[in-house]
């Protein structure tokens, strides 16, 4: 690439782009632009040419053409190598353009508005933007393309430093300009397809257009024979495991993203300390506490204190000293994979990086997650296919649900069927929560039959030692028979809440009766397969 003697600015976004024109400027560079931007380098005293100075050709149709336009496409599309190219360019008095700095029209802002008509829209479409960086990028081992405003300092630094932008430089601006102008298409393909009757928004489009970009290359996937990598959203800034900081341990697997993402999405049930424990994308430890994290923490680990070695650990609290003491103290028994938090303490740090075999944990500092997060759907693949759906964020007051037994919950058991009902929701189905008011006692998941499921949540917790008389019972779906109801009972869960709505609910509110349980009814199922 020669010397750049010729750039053309036309952005939208217009941010930081008059100290980048200054600085072109400084280099002798020649500035041609449009518009708006035109306008915003003038009044910054800057010397620009009028793209319709530059053609001949005015700006019409309210702006719609301006840089359409052969004089244009010829500067930026010339071959610089070929013959052919230089005499015609030469016999019709092109010039060339060496730099192309556009960012487009700020469509998917637009239409992110719930006020935003059709034809606000579609007037958001830029077709003069998306042409020129093709064409740039096209022919980028001659031509320089710029699409973000933090690329400027980098650009300016190389063009002060040697005049020009080297081939690595110029093939990684224009894979940048290729995947802004994919998903530019890509969110008004989908958008369009996504317009009713009435210019009524459809939840689910026609068309579902996805952009990831890869944040590393894993070392296998979910088995050593798998190849895998990690992709994430290119725009996302919202508290997850794509944002995570990492600040120890060996590089993220496979299987301890989707476990980490599991541990956080449960966590964001939680507004009191809570402390969780996931394994294979399971709840096996979950606690809350009005007194530390620690003690949070020291809770969690006795609902399963076996299941906990290898498994990651997940606190909706700054990680202090007392909480990393206890992490220390397990990892003389064992290990687990992950400990993420909102942060760490620099002494809580220290702590857990003080000895090599300490620092073989992989610390995550993840912001604390809102209630609403950070992706609104949730996506599962299939041979051939992908099914979308919304992320499951119901909610529900059970002091506001239908109670359905003789008795009702007392305050104590309310409060115990909130925690159990927020767990069950990240259990896998069939699922079975036994629970106190601060912590899990025992969790069937994952089974075929419900009854199964109740077996299992009983057989855990006594297995561990766990004390069931007294807990309560959460299920993800309603109890079909009567039977799963009897096991929990049997094992002294005095109330139960469940979605309901099964053929055989009188079956089941009658033994509950006989248990002398008290039974909720949400009408609000979190399958989870």
């Amino acid at each position: 690439m020669a010397r750049v003697s010729r750039a053309l600015i036309s952005v939208s976004d217009k941010r930081g782009i008059v100290d980048f024109a200054r600085g072109l400027v400084a280099l002798g560079i020649e500035i041609l632009s449009t518009g708006g931007t035109a306008r915003v380098l003038r009044d910054a005293d800057l010397p620009v040419v009028p793209v319709e100075t530059f053609t001949g050709f005015p700006e019409m149709l309210d702006g719609r053409v301006k840089t359409l336009h052969p004089k244009i496409h010829a500067g930026i599309l010339f071959r610089r190598d070929l013959p052919a190219h230089q005499q015609a360019m030469a016999a019709h008095g092109l010039l060339p353009i060496d730099l192309v700095v556009v960012n487009l029209y700020p469509f998917e802002q637009t239409i992110a508005r719930s006020e935003c008509s059709l034809a606000e829209a579609v007037e958001q479409i830029d077709i003069g933007g998306p042409t020129l960086l093709r064409a740039a990028a096209k022919n980028h081992p001659d031509v320089g393309v710029v699409v973000d405003p933090d690329d400027y300092p980098l650009v300016l630094e190389a063009l002060q430093t040697s005049g020009t932008l080297s081939a690595a430089q110029r093939l990684h601006l224009a894979k940048k300009a290729f995947r802004l102008t994919a998903r530019y298409d890509g969110a008004i393909a989908d958008y369009l397809g996504s317009v009713g009757a009435g210019e009524q928004r459809l939840p689910f489009g026609e068309t579902l257009h996805l952009q990831y970009v890869k944040a590393q290359d894993l070392r296998y996937g979910e088995n050593p024979h798998q190849a895998a990598a990690f992709y994430r959203q290119p725009e996302v800034t919202e508290p997850c495991i794509a944002t995570a900081r990492q600040l120890q341990g060996k590089e993220l697997s496979f299987n301890n993203i989707v476990d980490a993402d599991a541990a956080l999405a449960l966590l964001s049930e939680f507004h009191e300390i809570a402390a969780v424990v996931i394994k294979h994308t399971n709840p096996c430890g979950v606690a809350t506490s009005t007194v530390s994290l620690a003690d949070a923490f020291r809770k969690a680990r006795a609902c399963d204190p076996v299941s906990i070695f290898g498994g990651i650990v997940g606190c909706n609290r700054v990680v202090d000293v007392e909480t990393a003491q206890e992490i220390v103290a397990l990892y003389k028994e064992g290990f687990i994979e992950i400990l993420l938090a909102p942060d760490f303490s620099p002494q809580a740090l220290e702590l857990l990086g003080s000895s090599k075999r300490m620092l073989n944990i992989r610390l995550l500092a993840i912001p604390p997650l809102p209630q609403a997060v950070p992706s609104r759907y949730a996506m599962k693949h299939v041979v051939g296919g992908m099914l979308v759906q919304e992320r499951d964020v119901g909610r529900v007051r059970l002091e506001d649900c239908q109670v359905v037994t003789r008795r009702k919950p007392t305050p104590e058991e309310y409060r115990a069927l909130d925690f159990a009902w927020r767990v069950c929701k990240h259990v896998k189905s069939n699922a079975i929560v036994l629970a106190r008011s601060d912590r899990v006692v025992g969790i069937g998941a994952g089974q075929m039959s419900r009854v199964d499921a109740a077996k299992i949540a009983v057989a855990r917790a006594r297995d561990l030692g766990l004390d069931t008389q007294g807990t309560v019972v959460a299920s993800d779906a309603f109890f079909p028979f009567r039977d799963g109801l009897d096991v929990v009972a049997r094992a002294g869960a005095t109330a139960a809440v469940q979605p309901g709505g099964s053929l055989r609910d009188q079956e089941v509110i009658a033994a509950a009766d006989e248990h002398g349980m008290a039974m909720v009814v949400t009408g609000m199922r979190h399958f989870r397969h």
